[in-house]
């Protein structure tokens, strides 16, 4: 019986966008019993920001998966989880309006993810991205989703393509040298790093956990390299 033989079904889901809003993408991965990943999706969206991405990722995932099997998901977007799980039903009762009477946004992702999830069993596991041994399914579906943002094609098992190369916008892990004559000192808040309190999601599209060194950019907190690319 195929419901024995599948009591759950352990995946993971990503979103990738190149600027925020830029060139993004979205992909899915499903695992065997022993966690190693045999069926995935990537597929790109155009120009759009990360929390559609991340949706769309979600969306996908639900409807690639049989209804019928217990689902857990593992992904790195905390807006995703929660809106799904926590601000949802919420929106649900006010008329798909915020706490603040607002219309709610990326509301027609949200419905049809809404209607995926509807008598399902799905358990969704919040993950950190891009940890030294993070989780291996959120990182299969990062990359697959950073290469489908900056490719803007679609790839997946089922079109025989190789498993997702390392995201082309790694920056390095080595800072790069400050000129002769610059001083760290005396550069401001803008130089300096602090070690995260929470997960975000840098200007380059990537995440950053808790507990990870960032530095301010022009457009909130993110990796300290890419202050530094951004400023030269």
């Amino acid at each position: 019986m195929i419901g024995r033989m599948l009591e759950r079904v352990v995946a993971a889901c990503d979103g990738a966008s190149k600027g925020n809003p830029g060139p993004a993408g979205w992909a899915w991965v499903v695992a065997d019993a022993s966690e190693t990943p045999v069926r995935w999706e990537a597929g790109p969206l155009g120009r759009a920001t990360n929390n559609i991405a991340e949706l769309t990722a979600l969306e996908r995932l639900l409807a690639s998966t049989d209804p019928g099997v217990p689902l857990e998901v593992r992904m790195d977007s905390q807006y995703a989880m929660k809106a799904v799980t926590t601000w949802l039903p919420g929106w649900k009762r006010n008329g798909w309006k915020t706490a603040a009477g607002k219309p709610v946004a990326n509301q027609e992702l949200v419905v049809r993810i809404d209607a995926l999830l509807d008598g399902r069993s799905v358990d969704f596991r919040y993950v950190p991205a891009h940890q030294v041994d993070g989780d291996r399914l959120n990182d299969f579906a990062d990359r697959a989703a950073s290469q489908a943002a900056v490719v803007q094609e679609a790839a997946g098992s089922a079109l025989g393509s190789p498993e997702p190369p390392p995201a082309p916008d790694v920056p390095a892990k080595k800072a790069p040298r400050r000129k002769p004559g610059t001083a760290r000192k005396g550069g401001g808040a803008s130089a300096r790093t602090i070690k995260a309190k929470f997960p975000g999601r840098c200007l380059c599209g990537r995440s950053y956990a808790a507990g990870e060194s960032i530095a301010k950019n022009d457009q909130g907190w993110g990796h300290p390299e890419c202050r530094t690319a951004a400023a030269g």
